[in-house]
Parts: structure tokens; sequence; C-alpha cells
């Protein structure tokens, strides 16, 4: 039996995601996992239910709703998740985490933050699930990855080579500062049927490994497919 103490919902189980993580490569995202999409509750098009009936037509066994600032999307999507296991012809559901992306700055540089299996009503996170950007220091990434650090979750950089410096530049940055892991296979020339974009794959593969961090994945979605970016 499992002690009350050391019960974490399965939304914030982060062993099992650092588990799933491990086994991250390039056929993962798509249709087996996806940590990167968003709900018409910040920027995507989907609501909740139509994107949690979506990854089930996919078999997603997996994913995160990360949108700006806001877990409306996921609350919403997890009360959907719930009442389906509760029928017994339901197997298999996805597991879903907490997810969130938060608008932060690593030297002067805007980037992307994603938080997963954080524990949503921490106050560590209150600010930055308000619906806007945080401004002044609490965008700074250090302060943004300890707040998501303090409420349990992870943190990975969201797709590391669409910024205005560098991957080589920001991932050490990001590492120095205690972030997790990186959005390693990722869509970045928005191709018909999503694949991960070879040169740029490489790249933050080989500094994901130099500095001993996750590699994830994710649509980024924000139409009505998740099988794409846009």
């Amino acid at each position: 039996m499992v002690a009350i103490s050391s019960y974490k919902p399965k939304a914030q189980d982060t062993l099992h995601l650092q588990s799933v993580w491990e086994t991250i490569d390039s056929s993962s995202c798509p249709h087996s996992y996806n940590f990167h999409m968003h709900t018409n509750f910040s920027d995507g098009q989907l609501t909740p239910s139509f994107l949690v009936q979506q990854a089930m037509q996919i078999g997603l066994k997996g994913l995160a709703i990360t949108d700006h600032h806001s877990i409306d999307g996921y609350l919403d999507a997890q009360k959907l998740l719930d009442k389906l296991s509760q029928k017994s012809n339901l197997n298999n559901l996805p597991h879903l985490w907490t997810g969130v992306e938060i608008t932060s700055e690593i030297d002067e540089v805007q980037v992307h933050i994603l938080g997963y299996g954080f524990a949503p009503e921490h106050p560590a996170l209150e600010l930055y699930l308000q619906g806007t950007s945080p401004q002044g220091k609490d965008a700074e990434a250090k302060n943004v990855i300890k707040s998501i650090h303090q409420a349990g979750g992870l943190v990975v950089l969201a797709h590391p080579e669409r910024y205005r410096r560098p991957a080589s530049y920001l991932i050490p940055l990001a590492a120095d500062l205690g972030i997790d892991g990186v959005e390693t296979y990722y869509s970045y020339n928005n191709p018909p049927i999503w694949t991960p974009s070879p040169v740029q794959t490489k790249r933050v593969q080989r500094l994901a490994s130099k500095y001993k961090l996750y590699n994830t994945c994710g649509t980024d979605s924000h139409g009505l497919n998740l099988l794409k970016r846009v």
C-alpha cells in the first residue's frame, strides 16, 4: 500500500515521465507521445475535448497540454479523461501530465520554457498561470525554472533552434540554470507530414548528450490537427 505522503496524481508523476523521456527518439512523436500542444485556452484552435478525442484516435500513450501561461485546457482535458476512465469498455487511455509554456528570458534572449508534472495549485507557479507573460525578474529563466522545480515539475527548453541565438549558445546557459531537458525532436519548417528537422535534431541531440539532458518531442500544434504544428 502506498503511503499517503508519497502519493502523486498521475498528472504529476514525474518519475514515470522521466522513464518515458529516456525512451524518446525520432519516431516517438506524433503517434506515441506528444509533449507540446495548445488548446483554445491560449493560442490553439482545438477545444480540450476535441484534443483528447483526437489523441485517443491517434493512439497516443502520453501527452501534455502546454498552453501559454494557463492550465485551464489541461483541467478540462483531465476532467474528460477522468469520466472516460470510469467506462469499463475504455482501456489504454493516454497518460496526461500537467503542462504549461512560459515566455522567459535567457541572457536577454526571449525563449519558451515548458513545465511538466508540476502541482498546479503550488503557490510558486501562481503568477505564471495568469494568462499573460511574466515581466521583469519574474521572466528571468532562472526564476521560471526554480518555480517549476519548487512545484515538483520538470523543465524543458522548447524548440531550441527557433531563437535569435543558436542552441549551442542557449542550451549550455539553460543547463547551468538547472533545466532538465530540451525539445530535441521538433519540426521547424512545418512540412505536410510532421517530421523532426534532421539538421537541427542532430545539433540538439549532441548538446543534450553533452549536458546530460532529457530529449523530448512535441508537435507544437496550434491548429485542428495534432499531427501538425499549424
